[in-house]
């Protein structure tokens, strides 16, 4: 697009176009999402050039309607929600949880123990975004970050041909990068505007976000190292969401912590830093057979379980339909804090 160009900004010449360009900053978007500090740090402008530079790029993206201007009405804001795009997660008693499906704008977090349909949730979005959006989808693509090794093709496979898709077709929208270590990870997301520009990527899964960050950063003495790290790449996460108008899907780890007696003891990894940034924070545990998803955290959604299986298309709604939603149980949201994850060290690992 030629109206978020560098150079089409007033100020901005070849010199300084290049500069942002070797950077990795390519367009006024990619000005937006990495922020003046971040665009200071790599280019080795000064600050306040960069906040001049940034604050100009916001104002001529927000006078060409692009972005949404500082100040609104809620009418405004409220007529703009409603124009949201929503992903279905192919089930009923899903959809009903995130009132009708995975919000784009924002940043979704799952979270729970290993085995409880965190990644076969993720590969079912996969394909559900590709659909019409009259049939629950966005008609767009997918750029996956697998950070565990644990996007398999074939699952794609299977859960198209129960969708009654053209697999192949299915697999060509996905974009998948493996991330190797945390730096990696962090890269592959500060180089993602091209391709989000470039696929029409509607979607995008960090499965885990911070699996790597926890392998590398070990002990109490890094954890502040570690949370600063994590802090910016959740941080980048929902800001490509909101300025892309993309959902970002975001799984996390889990620890069980030894002190709880009663109650579930399991709690999300990452502290505040994660939980403040999530815009919607959903708790997956396993039941049998059968699996357990809980809205923990969300601006308006209510506080609710609902019961679903997984299958040959993904998740499914459950076998029984007059179990879809359980009643709403008193303290069901464990607390999660940089404290409590200072005890990691200390906890049972409950898995990914």
């Amino acid at each position: 697009m030629d109206d978020i160009r560098l150079d089409s900004l007033e100020g901005v010449g070849p010199v300084t176009a290049r500069k942002l360009s070797d950077a990795g900053v390519h367009n006024l978007m990619d000005l937006i999402v990495r922020g003046p500090v971040e665009i200071s740090d790599i280019t080795g402008m000064e600050k306040d050039s960069t906040e001049r530079l940034v604050n100009k790029a916001r104002q001529f993206l927000a006078d060409g309607g692009v972005l949404a201007k500082d100040f609104v009405s809620a009418a405004d804001i409220y007529k703009r929600r409603q124009e949201i795009g929503k992903i279905s997660t192919g089930t009923e008693c899903l959809d009903t949880l995130f009132d009708g499906g995975v919000e784009t704008q924002a940043l979704t977090e799952v979270y729970g123990e290993f085995g409880c349909g965190k990644t076969q949730f993720c590969h079912t979005l996969c394909v559900m975004v590709q659909k019409s959006q009259e049939e629950g989808g966005l008609e767009g693509g997918v750029l996956y970050i697998d950070s565990e090794n644990t996007f398999r093709p074939e699952r794609i496979v299977s859960i198209a041909k129960a969708n009654g898709m053209d697999p192949q077709r299915v697999l060509d929208n996905i974009v998948v990068a493996r991330a190797y270590n945390s730096s990696h990870q962090v890269l592959i997301l500060e180089e993602a505007g091209a391709i989000i520009r470039e696929s029409n990527i509607k979607l995008l899964v960090a499965d885990s976000a911070v699996g790597l960050f926890r392998s590398e950063y070990l002990g109490r003495g890094t954890l502040s190292e570690r949370q600063q790290r994590l802090n910016h790449f959740v941080h980048l996460l929902a800001r490509i969401a909101e300025t892309y108008n993309c959902a970002a899907v975001a799984t996390n780890q889990v620890m069980s912590s030894p002190d709880v007696f009663f109650g579930d003891p399991t709690k999300p990894i990452g502290g505040n830093v994660v939980a403040h940034t999530s815009t919607y924070r959903i708790y997956f545990k396993k039941s049998g057979k059968k699996r357990i998803a809980r809205m923990v955290d969300s601006p308006h959604h209510p506080e609710e379980e609902v019961i679903f299986g997984i299958g040959e298309a993904g998740v499914i709604d459950p076998e029984d339909p007059k179990a879809k939603k359980i009643k709403k149980k008193a303290g069901a949201a464990p607390p999660a804090n940089d404290t409590e994850d200072a005890a990691d060290a200390g906890a049972t690992d409950a898995g990914n």
